[in-house]
């Protein structure tokens, strides 16, 4: 059977308004813009940048980022840390507790392939798991995952941080190698204390703390409030989207990623249809009531997704209204979710296509 997954959906040189749709398009100097803004804020403030690559899963995207100054890269799951193992990265964190023989018996070998990689925990269970999996092979580096008030996963108290250090301390097969949180936004001071005490902690029990990594792109531009932190984490930047214009880390015109749609229907004079469904955008609402922002139609809503259709409302809308064959450029709430829709994605500079990559790591999600 013929596989079309990977024909070529354009070339360098055509323009994107003549693309097949659904496509999500990246404008190139928006890209680079995003790149260079945070890694000029992480270096005025002293702190390693370590970007988070499950926003785009494209190695040469994580070329351009270390290339501009990062230190590493985070990723999510093993599956995704062996793609960019394999495009030559070796200092990677994989902020996700790993269990079961299955993906420790493949954790192991990407310990042994790359320099630098390192794991979180945030209990016993996973550390002893660790532990009986790398003893006698060459050290795994784990670090302490903390609920610092993100509420997701994480010991819930320095002291449970400084035991739990403890404990991989005096494990063979594993090294301690710092803390981790991924905290809620706006919450910098009461980060910064849970961090103080984990220290302090640590400190009186003669541990050493190498690594304290801060994270998210929702509380970036807080990060140098966290001043015990020697790296922060962020992954949306890169791209931006709806939800990072909401929050007043970007306007819209920092958004580099659009999802372009074609207008296949228009029923009645107040909706439209597109050829975007929840295939394209994503149902990730992101406490937003509609499925993305309309670029040349802000006061059209998309309100509904099924699989391969969008229904948008134009009846707010008080110009032009969109017709049939028309394309639109819509900002998805959540770019993170769009990249993992797509085998590849189409880059432009002014329109016009500059380049087409496959997303190395789309579905690797175990």
């Amino acid at each position: 059977m013929n596989d079309n997954r990977f024909a070529v959906v354009a070339k360098a040189g055509d323009r994107i308004a003549d693309l097949s749709t659904p496509r999500p398009v990246i404008d190139e100097d928006r890209l680079a813009a995003n790149i260079d803004r945070v890694q000029s804020y992480m270096d005025q403030h002293g702190l390693n940048f370590r970007p988070h690559i499950k926003t785009h899963k494209i190695p040469a995207l994580a070329v351009a980022q270390v290339a501009a100054g990062a230190k590493g890269i985070n990723c999510q799951k093993v599956t995704e840390a062996e793609v960019f193992a394999e495009a030559g990265f070796e200092d990677i964190l994989i902020t996700f507790n790993i269990l079961g023989p299955q993906k420790l018996e493949r954790l192991a070998k990407l310990n042994e392939r790359i320099s630098a990689l390192k794991v979180v925990a945030d209990s016993e269970v996973t550390v002893d798991g660790l532990a009986a999996h790398f003893s006698g092979h060459k050290p795994l580096n784990v670090l302490v995952e903390c609920d610092t008030g993100g509420s997701r996963c994480g010991v819930q108290t320095p002291g449970e941080a400084a035991s739990l250090a403890k404990r991989i301390a005096a494990a063979d097969g594993l090294t301690f190698g710092g803390i981790v949180t991924y905290p809620k936004p706006q919450s910098a001071a009461a980060v910064e204390a849970f961090i103080t005490e984990t220290l302090e902690q640590l400190t009186s029990e003669g541990i050493t703390c190498p690594i304290v990594s801060n994270g998210g792109t929702p509380s970036l531009f807080e990060a140098h409030h966290v001043t015990s932190a020697t790296e922060h984490r962020a992954g949306t930047y890169i791209y931006n989207d709806r939800q990072m214009v909401r929050m007043g880390h970007c306007s819209e015109d920092d958004c580099a990623m659009h999802v372009l749609a074609t207008v296949v229907s228009r029923p009645t004079p107040d909706r439209a249809v597109i050829d975007a469904g929840s295939k394209a955008l994503t149902s990730d609402l992101q406490s937003f009531s509609d499925f993305g922002l309309v670029v040349d139609y802000p006061d059209a809503r998309i309100t509904s997704l099924s699989e391969e259709h969008g229904v948008i409302d134009l009846s707010n809308c008080t110009g032009p209204r969109p017709e049939i064959g028309e394309k639109l450029f819509i900002i998805p709430n959540h770019t993170c979710v769009v990249s993992n829709l797509f085998d590849t994605i189409v880059f432009h500079r002014g329109g016009i296509v500059t380049r087409v990559e496959e997303v190395a790591a789309r579905g690797l999600v175990w």
